[in-house]
């Protein structure tokens, strides 16, 4: 798999970062959840997912470029 670089909303690079792959995709960097009480509202998570926290003006200023 290869990734093109969306945006971020971070300076020099770190997360959270939003990647495009070539399997029609998005990869999301970010700060792993770890509040016990948030991962409690998660539904139906699989052997090997996490959960991600991303700014909502970052999906926002994504989705317009991209779509």
């Amino acid at each position: 798999m290869r990734m093109k670089f969306l945006g971020s909303t971070s300076e020099a690079g770190a997360c959270p970062t939003l990647y495009e792959t070539d399997r029609g995709t998005i990869v999301v960097q970010g700060l792993h959840v770890t509040d016990p009480e948030a991962l409690a509202d998660l539904r139906d998570v699989l052997e090997g997912e996490v959960a991600v926290e991303v700014p909502r003006e970052l999906l926002v200023d994504i989705a317009r470029r991209v779509l």
